[in-house]
């Protein structure tokens, strides 16, 4: 039997002209990586895919920078160390880190940052309840959405990976949690699983009267992860003093065209209202204080988690796909080592 590793990479090889396409992406394969002095062999085990990185692609996200035609696709992961030169990460170690679409990385744990995976939480869990989503969904509702016992709180894109957890850590802090998420599936999971008081089918129910009955004092958070029509239904519904964060805008990812603004944003000024939108990198500093809030919840079983797996390294162009059709609940993943 051959020992021989294949490095394989996916390369970014087009900007995509609205949809993404599988053609916007090579897969290639290249040596493996020469180890120097403090460095350590990682075999990446599973990839996670954002909505973020289609403006990646479409170099339109200026808060970093944008993806280059050949740089191999970023994307965090989560992986084992198989060779090492450095003590913080011996072998057998399980990190996560932006490992980018490839089989194999070396990396001295600061080039590419490489965080050790506690070892009560699963790959999966590092990359969803402990990575960037979990870490967005507590700065975003947290910091900036701040909800009190006793708070009305609507979550749209509930049934993905950052409104699923963000929905979860306002129940935990004591408010009453509505989400909207599309298809019946999604909508029993966030009530029989993970506690939400109430769910809307944005598929086959008013969203609008809904919103209306489910929150009839008004939403003192909205967290807003869609935009577009749902987004002007919640700033219909506010509540005095509300929050509004505006976290994504996934309805607006695949528009070629303008782009339409907040037709109800003058509420805000009616009921005393704050809208911010914010940058999880933003809050680098601070990811520790979260990690180790985010691990207490998961460990207590207080904080649920689901995920989307599909098989394969070269499922990377798909899994990304798929997050703009909704076919995912919780975190879209795919598994590298199969």
């Amino acid at each position: 039997m051959s020992t021989e590793r294949h490095n394989q990479h996916i390369l970014f090889s087009a900007r995509p002209q609205g949809d993404i396409e599988p053609a916007n992406f090579d897969l290639v394969d290249l040596p493996m990586p020469t180890l120097n002095a403090g460095d350590v062999l990682v075999e990446v085990h599973y990839l996670a895919v954002e909505p973020a990185m289609k403006g990646w692609m479409e170099a339109r996200a200026d808060y970093i920078a944008p993806l280059q035609i050949g740089d191999v696709m970023r994307g965090q992961g989560a992986g084992v160390v198989l060779q090492s030169d450095n003590p913080k990460f011996p072998i057998g170690t399980r990190v996560s880190g932006p490992l980018g679409w490839r089989r194999y990385l070396a990396s001295d744990g600061r080039s590419t940052p490489l965080r050790a995976i506690p070892q009560t939480v699963s790959l999966p869990a590092a990359l969803n309840v402990l990575g960037i989503t979990g870490l967005t969904a507590y700065f975003g509702m947290l910091d900036i959405g701040k909800p009190q016992a006793g708070n009305t709180v609507l979550v749209s894109g509930a049934g993905g990976a950052t409104g699923s957890i963000a929905g979860q850590l306002a129940r935990i802090a004591g408010a009453r949690v509505v989400g909207i998420a599309g298809g019946r599936e999604k909508c029993d999971w966030l009530v029989s699983d993970l506690g939400f008081d109430a769910a809307i089918d944005y598929k086959s129910e008013d969203t609008a009267q809904r919103v209306s009955e489910l929150c009839p004092n008004g939403l003192d958070v909205y967290f807003d992860n869609v935009g577009g029509d749902i987004l002007d239904i919640a700033l219909n519904n506010l509540a005095e003093s509300a929050r509004v964060v505006l976290c994504g805008g996934i309805s607006r990812y695949n528009v070629t065209g303008p782009v339409a603004g907040p037709v109800n944003y003058f509420n805000l000024v009616y009921r005393r209202a704050r809208m911010e939108g914010f940058i999880v990198l933003d809050y680098a500093k601070r990811f520790p204080e979260a990690i180790e809030v985010l691990l207490q919840h998961l460990d207590s079983g207080e904080l649920r988690h689901r995920e989307t797996v599909l098989q394969g390294f070269e499922q990377l162009p798909q899994a990304l796909i798929n997050l703009f059709s909704g076919g995912n609940i919780g975190k879209q993943l795919v598994a590298v080592k199969v």
